[in-house]
């Protein structure tokens, strides 16, 4: 993901900090412990830099899926961003899944999102329903992006967009427009009205835009998209942040976590989510999957 990319030399000038809790959190969460699910996962299962790594040396590409369930249990699905994938092509992903609770999390078609007003959108929604409904038992939250280019001032027609979408499923919408986020107003406004139709709201910690990693919650589940910078020293110190906000909100209530990794350079993933899911499990007394490095 390059979104937020600053150049490694500049990274020692971030204050990659994490924001206060914030009290809207207390609305949102219901002030008791809670033992929530946590799902880790990656961008993408396809990776050829990961033979050798992650799955067996000389791994078929047909088979990274199958060996990258052995490691996680989730994935940020960015494929169905590009392409609007039938519910056959689907089924047979879900398949691999068998029984393990894994959850994929596709990203709304570009076409809908990216392309124009979205009052038009209706044909194509309905297809990307069509295929992700396929996913069954394994589907997770469907993550809803909104480029930079996206502001408030296109606020109603997102909420007459949002309201049209179905009840029984699980959304997060991701906004990156900074005006979202500099105009204290528009962002109440953006919370409550995420809030009032049980939509979530995605956390972006990126190095270059701060201002994305809000730690404001609208439901009481989070989907934080975290981008790394190739292992540096600053990457597994925003891991250690990440893991005492995560216990923090184990103890108001959350009942949902996806958390989910990219890189720059996403040959280095792997290493990274091996690093977070050890912490996760030490501090907040999880019993989360760790990924294994082969080399």
């Amino acid at each position: 993901m390059d979104f937020g990319r600053i150049e490694p030399e500049n990274l020692k000038t971030i204050h990659f900090g994490l924001p206060r809790e914030p009290s809207w959190n207390k609305t949102i969460l219901p002030g008791k412990n809670a033992a929530p699910r946590v799902y880790l996962g990656c961008a993408k299962w396809g990776r050829k830099e990961w033979a050798g790594k992650l799955y067996p040396p000389k791994t078929k590409e047909r088979d990274f899926l199958s060996q990258y369930v052995r490691h996680y249990n989730s994935i940020e699905l960015n494929a169905t961003h590009y392409k609007i994938y039938g519910a056959t092509g689907i089924g047979r992903w879900s398949k691999v899944a068998g029984e393990k609770d894994f959850k994929f999390c596709p990203k709304m078609y570009q076409g809908i999102t990216h392309r124009g007003n979205l009052k038009s959108k209706g044909f194509l929604t309905t297809e990307f329903f069509r295929g992700i409904l396929a996913f069954e038992d394994h589907l997770g939250p469907v993550f809803i992006q909104f480029n930079e280019s996206f502001g408030p001032k296109r606020k109603d027609e997102m909420f007459v967009f949002l309201k049209s979408l179905p009840t029984d499923m699980v959304f997060f919408v991701e906004v990156r427009h900074p005006e979202w986020f500099s105009n204290d107003t528009l962002f109440r406004e953006l919370l409550s009205g995420l809030s009032a139709l049980n939509i979530g709201i995605v956390i972006t910690d990126t190095a270059g835009r701060r201002d994305c990693c809000h730690m404001h919650l609208t439901i009481p589940k989070t989907f934080v998209r975290f981008v790394g910078n190739s292992l540096h020293a600053t990457d597994y110190a925003r891991c250690d942040e990440w893991t005492k906000r995560i216990k923090i909100w184990m103890g108001a209530g959350i009942n949902e976590i996806y958390f989910f990794m990219h890189m720059h350079d996403e040959a280095y993933s792997p290493e990274l989510t091996q690093y977070l899911a050890n912490k996760l499990n030490a501090v907040c007394k999880l019993r989360l999957q760790v990924p294994y490095i082969l080399s």
